[in-house]
């Protein structure tokens, strides 16, 4: 039996894994089947998964060849048939599709082996460092600050170094038995688009006005193919992405897909639009997070340095992204105003939508789009009017936390 979650980010709208597994028999033979010899691992270590896989880190304890002395398993159960995007095929493709670049240009765990059949990856073990989370929720703002403009600049390496890569990411996913593919983010903004005014006006009473509507229209050309794609994560949340010696590197691709750069570079200013771990950031650190990541894609897409350019498609990006997540986080009639994850140390609800419309309204000011502008400030008005003064103040990480 499965269940699908229908609201939300992609991450928690999946399909619910009730069997167990073999994973570390799957693995050796796996293993064995790649090298053609037998392969022993040992001391197994759950590094905690979710409902859709199990996730490992093993010691080679016998192999005839030379691998590494520990490697990552991640195993998945059976995608149901009427699940809309299979996270075992969108990893697997994103590995390989990242695994083919140059050691020196690579932001993510190597792809070691991989069995469709067996729904299994065999991947680099990036070691036991802390994830950019810890470090925001550490006490150390100075190492914030440098994992955070870390975290821009692999970004930009894994835009520059993946450009135009659509057509090879789609080839693997086809051999992987995926028909299709789609960025699940894009997925719920076209579906946000269509049910978000009704769900304002009636949780809120904010009418969409015809100019907020043609805005969004246009913004939503980001999703179409555009020369400005490359590969992302998708989930580029503060959780995976883990802190190393030698840079930050991605982890979990499960939704990894081909899109429009311009909607990553967006999660730069308005910190993590998807994920639990959205507080607020240092004034200006945003900019120089954005900076380092131009800095990093200039040599590909050179206009993209000329803010004439780059400035309206990332107001479309940042449009779409407090669009997308006011859908998916606006309490609806009858719930509570509750953390974005009940589970971790997050915001309230209410407290992050305000927070993502006042820098919308300030943006779409300094940009001259006064119906963005006035329509944000309704919404933050009633976000205020129904949930208390408290939504106001988004506080910083505590690792920028002065008290």
């Amino acid at each position: 039996m499965s269940v699908e979650i229908t609201t939300g980010p992609p991450e928690v709208r999946v399909p619910v894994r009730t069997e167990a597994t073999d994973t570390v028999g799957t693995a050796e033979a796996v293993l064995s089947k790649r090298t053609g010899a037998p392969v022993r691992l040992a001391d197994a270590e759950d590094l905690g998964g979710s409902d859709r896989s199990v996730v490992m880190r093993v010691r080679i304890a016998e192999s005839p060849f030379e691998l590494p002395r520990t490697v990552v398993v991640k195993h998945y159960g059976e995608c149901p048939e009427e699940a809309r995007s299979d996270p075992f095929a969108h990893e697997a493709a994103s590995c390989q599709l990242t695994t083919a670049l140059p050691p020196e240009a690579r932001v993510g765990p190597e792809l070691i082996a991989h069995d469709a059949g067996e729904r299994l990856l065999v991947l680099e073990d990036l070691g036991r460092g802390s994830t950019l989370a810890d470090v925001l929720f550490a006490d150390d703002s100075r190492v914030a600050e440098r994992a955070l403009l870390g975290w821009a600049r692999a970004l930009g390496r894994l835009h520059s170094t993946t450009a135009g890569c659509e057509a090879d990411f789609d080839a693997l996913m086809r051999r992987l038995g995926a028909k299709s593919w789609t960025d699940p983010v894009a997925d719920d903004i076209v579906r946000s688009a269509s049910e978000l005014p009704e769900l304002l006006s009636q949780v809120l009473g904010v009418d969409t006005s015809p100019g907020m509507v043609e805005r969004l229209g246009s913004a939503t050309e980001l999703l179409r193919s555009s020369r400005y794609r490359a590969f992302s994560p998708s989930d580029i949340c503060p959780d995976n992405s883990l802190v190393t010696g030698s840079g930050v590197r991605f982890l979990d691709f499960e939704w990894g897909c081909v899109r429009d750069v311009a909607m990553d570079a967006a999660y730069l200013q308005y910190p993590f639009p998807s994920s639990w771990c959205s507080y607020a950031l240092p004034d200006n650190l945003a900019e120089s997070m954005l900076s380092t990541w131009r800095s990093e894609i200039a040599e590909v897409w050179p206009e993209l340095d000329d803010d004439d350019v780059l400035l309206p498609r990332l107001f479309d990006a940042q449009l779409l992204w407090v669009w997308v997540s006011t859908w998916w986080f606006l309490p609806r009639t009858g719930e509570t105003d509750r953390p974005i994850d009940m589970h971790m140390p997050s915001p309230r609800r209410s407290t992050a939508l305000v927070d993502r419309w006042r820098h919308l309204r300030a943006d779409a000011v300094s940009a001259g789009l006064d119906d963005v502008a006035e329509f944000a400030d309704q919404v933050v008005d009633a976000l205020v009017d129904r949930f208390g003064a408290g939504a106001l103040h988004l506080q910083p990480y505590p690792a920028f936390r002065t008290e």
